[in-house]
């Protein structure tokens, strides 16, 4: 009995010891089954999730943010414990104690299962599966994956701190409304920072995990709110918080920014520009598109916020001015139909989805408007965020009398009489207020819209490159395109300044003297017959007068002394052209270039002829705080001296290239102050400090330009149409560019000051008179006296008169104009030629006027 007792019990024994075994051999092949090609837990050691980019002004103030997944990173030592907690108390109580799985958690899950027949089926994982989850495999729910996860959780465990494990789930779990990781959750639903966070909205973003769109704060708000107060109840069964605390806060409404609670986050963020645009491109073609979009760059920006917003309405106040001057209304073409304007919800909704430029803040906001009824006179119309009066908004027809409407087939319509003449209903239109100047008081609501023409504006300073200031059209919302860096123009006249440097550095000074008579050249198009812009011949004269009143034939004469070739290598010194043509035609202007190239080139003028590389970024931090991109690569010597004297500066030394010699810099920035007090910039451009600068107005005023400097600032304007064609008789330079120089520089002096040019050290003063190129002596006086530098040492020789080679007829008389009878000419090749006005390959081809 005892041996049949002792044989059924090792039976017994043996049956469960050999099952015991084939289960664990079962589960071991299992394992190593699924273990296999198992992807690399190691590499999330060395894992950054995707973070967002932000950029910010030089006040450090977030002035754009750039990302394809937002999320905000933050390492764990910075994430508050109360956060953790309820993410802990959420997801994973025994995060702490595991080794990766949870088998009380599987096995209970395993047992819903069972007593539902399937119908509660929910995961057991832990937050460390869920990092393997998200990171190294699918999201499904077969037996497989599960697996998988439980493999990769144990090894993670093995690798990782727990306090890393966490970082990485916090920062990579999906909170929805777009938002990734715990701080970008943080300011999506609150506009508040993690340490900001009170233990019931902390409640709330760990309750968002479990599925973010079956818990949305305004459709699903009963269901978040259950939620949000089982994990305070679980944060207080936990110890995490005591009692009082837990009453207080599961007591809390549930309040968020899409509920409209709180302000969204975007509200004080400026609305994207052609800067931040502009950094997003440069930055992304250094560090790739892909790195800078996900990378989590801090960009510090160049920008100031205060003359950036000079500049944007500088140019659109020209653009504008333009634009109503040619009396053309063209609206938006944007349209509603009759069905969306029957009822105010239905045009509101319909008019807040259209694209449409909200940017311009030009006198005041402009505001897109619908037209909702024309009447006999008036029209009234419905304005998007603009709560309705009690007799609604019109436009009077007073308002329109300004303009003929532009017709689908290109034709004008008559000139505007009252609103039906321009507006019919269901049109989109913007309108902004109209108020009174003397106090500010409104008057009535005025149609506006955005001009055909378009330009570019951009300011730097003048030793460090930084450019403080860039607009790039009337409205970056209306046209993405950035006129300042992307568009190539013809710089017109403006160029001449690098003909005349390249003179002055070959030796030649601005007392030389140039004759200014008719050329013809022999050209594939035809015989080139380029004139001056007042259509006159002034014949020998100074240097000085010649880049003051931007004569071309002048120019044409220096550019052919000096040799184009010449020109060319002093053009791509500075930067102006890779590759710039070795055409005559080109000493005017007639290549293309950027407006950002020509202000970079200006302010080496202004520096005393040393290269500076403009920038838009002073300083790019990688997400930990490591600097990977410095702009200023000046040397601070003795900044770290904790002895350094009281009252003595710090050392600072750069070795940036010369480009020009600095007496020629400042001869010809001498010449530019000219172009100011006398020349053609001096009825538009009048600041309180010494002022340097040129107009440029191409052929048939298609581009029209100013760039200028003080002793500190360069900035530069360009206006034209984008498929190039005549501004109209009477466009220049001057007149459209240089008033919109004149009114950003009225507040860039007044913030950052300016001087006298310095003169360098090797500088000789010798008066001369200014018209005839003539010495005069050391206590002359007069309008036509001017003091003039020239290279100490060098004595400088007066009287001789160079023409380029070109003849000039022997009956030539000076200041005769070609606008009267035609004369007859020697030519350069000695034959003889008619100039008149009918002479017109010049007017066509010759690039700069003035």
């Amino acid at each position: 009995m005892l041996r049949f007792i002792l044989s059924f019990f090792g039976g017994i024994f043996t049956l469960i010891t050999m099952g015991m075994m084939m289960v664990a051999l079962g589960v071991g092949g299992v394992l190593w089954m699924y273990s296999r090609d198992l992807p690399s837990h190691e590499s999330l050691a060395q894992y950054t999730p995707p973070t967002i980019s932000r950029i910010y002004s030089g006040e450090g103030r977030i002035i754009d943010e750039f990302a394809q997944e937002r999320r905000l990173f933050t390492p764990a030592n910075e994430i508050p414990d109360l956060v953790k907690q309820a993410f802990i108390s959420a997801e994973d109580k025994n995060f702490y104690t595991h080794s990766g799985y949870d088998l009380r958690g599987i096995g209970a899950a395993a047992f819903d299962a069972v007593a539902s027949r399937g119908q509660d089926v929910r995961g057991a994982s832990t937050i460390t599966q869920q990092v393997m989850k998200n990171f190294l495999l699918s999201g499904d729910r077969q037996v497989e994956r599960k697996i998988k996860e439980i493999i990769l959780a144990s090894r993670i465990e093995e690798t990782l701190s727990k306090e890393k494990i966490l970082e990485l789930y916090m920062n990579e779990i999906f909170l929805g409304q777009n938002s990734y990781g715990v701080t970008a959750a943080a300011q999506t639903y609150f506009n508040k920072s993690l340490v900001e966070l009170a233990p019931h909205e902390a409640a709330t973003l760990a309750s968002m995990p479990k599925a973010p769109s079956d818990f949305h704060p305004v459709r699903r708000k009963e269901r978040l709110l259950a939620r949000r107060d089982f994990v305070l109840e679980e944060m207080y069964e936990n110890g995490y918080i005591d009692r009082q605390t837990y009453e207080t806060e599961v007591a809390m409404p549930l309040r968020s920014v899409q509920n409209g609670d709180y302000d969204h986050f975007r509200d004080a963020l400026p609305p994207r520009n052609y800067f931040t645009d502009e950094i997003r491109r440069q930055l992304s073609e250094d560090f790739g598109e892909g790195e800078f979009f996900s990378g989590g760059f801090s960009v510090r920006a160049t920008l100031d916020p205060e003359l950036q917003v000079e500049a944007e309405v500088a140019l659109q106040r020209a653009l504008e001015t333009y634009d109503r001057s040619q009396g053309v209304w063209r609206g938006t073409g944007l349209t509603l139909p009759p069905e969306q304007l029957t009822d105010t919800a239905t045009w509101r909704e319909a008019l807040l989805s259209m694209d449409i430029a909200r940017d311009v803040q030009l006198e005041s906001p402009w505001y897109p408007a619908v037209v909702l009824e024309v009447g006999q006179n008036d029209a009234r119309i419905g304005i998007e965020g603009v709560p309705e009066d009690e007799d609604g908004h019109w436009i009077p027809a007073s308002d329109v009398q300004w303009a003929r409407k532009l017709n689908a087939d290109g034709s004008l319509g008559r000139k505007g009489e009252v609103a039906g003449d321009l507006l019919a209903v269901g049109d989109v239109v913007h309108v902004r207020r109209m108020t009174s100047d003397s106090d500010g008081s409104f008057i009535r609501w005025t149609l506006r819209q955005a001009p055909e023409v378009q330009g570019a504006f951009m300011a730097m300073d003048v030793n460090t490159g930084r450019v403080i200031a860039m607009q790039g059209g009337f409205s970056y919302q209306h046209s993405v395109f950035n006129r300042a860096t992307q568009a190539q123009r013809q710089p017109g006249s403006s160029f001449k300044p690098f003909v005349f440097a390249a003179a002055l550095d070959s030796g030649y000074s601005p007392a030389t003297i140039v004759v200014d008579a008719p050329i013809e050249i022999d050209t594939p198009q035809g015989v080139w017959r380029p004139q001056n812009a007042s259509n006159k011949f002034y014949g020998p004269t100074p240097l000085r007068t010649g880049i003051e009143q931007s004569r071309n034939l002048m120019t044409i004469r220096l550019a052919q002394e000096v040799g184009m070739d010449v020109v060319a290598r002093y053009a791509e010194k500075f930067g102006v052209y890779d590759n710039m043509g070795r055409v005559l035609a080109n000493s005017l202007g007639a290549d293309e270039t950027t407006l950002y190239k020509m202000v970079a080139a200006y302010a080496m003028f202004a520096n005393g002829g040393e290269r500076v590389e403009p920038t838009l970024v002073d300083r790019v931090q990688d997400r930990y705080g490591n600097t990977v991109y410095r702009h200023d690569q000046r040397v601070c010597e003795d900044c770290t001296l904790p002895n350094l004297q009281p009252g003595r500066g710090p050392t600072v030394t750069s070795d940036r290239e010369r480009v020009m010699n600095a007496v020629t810099a400042y001869q010809l920035t001498s010449m530019l102050e000219g172009v100011v007090e006398r020349g053609t910039a001096r009825s538009s451009v009048n600041l309180p400090v010494p002022t340097a600068g040129k107009t440029g107005t191409t052929n048939d005023a298609k581009d029209v330009w100013f760039v200028g400097f003080t002793s500190n600032i360069v900035a530069g304007c360009y206006i034209g149409h984008d498929q190039p064609r005549s501004l109209g008789r009477g466009a220049s330079g001057g007149g459209m560019c240089g008033p919109v120089f004149n009114s950003f520089m009225q507040k860039a002096v007044a913030k950052y000051g300016g001087t006298a040019f310095r003169p360098p050290e090797n500088c000789q003063f010798i008066k001369i008179d200014r018209n005839t190129g003539a010495r005069l002596s050391d206590d002359a006086s007069g309008d036509n006296v001017v003091a003039e530098c020239f290279r100490e040492g060098e004595e400088p020789i007066f009287g001789i008169q160079f023409d380029g080679g070109f003849a000039m007829g022997s009956n030539f008389e000076l200041y005769s104009s070609s606008d009267q009878p035609s004369k007859q000419v020697t030519t350069s090749s000695g034959g003889t030629a008619i100039v008149g006005p009918k002479a017109s390959f010049g007017t066509l081809s010759s690039g700069g006027l003035y």
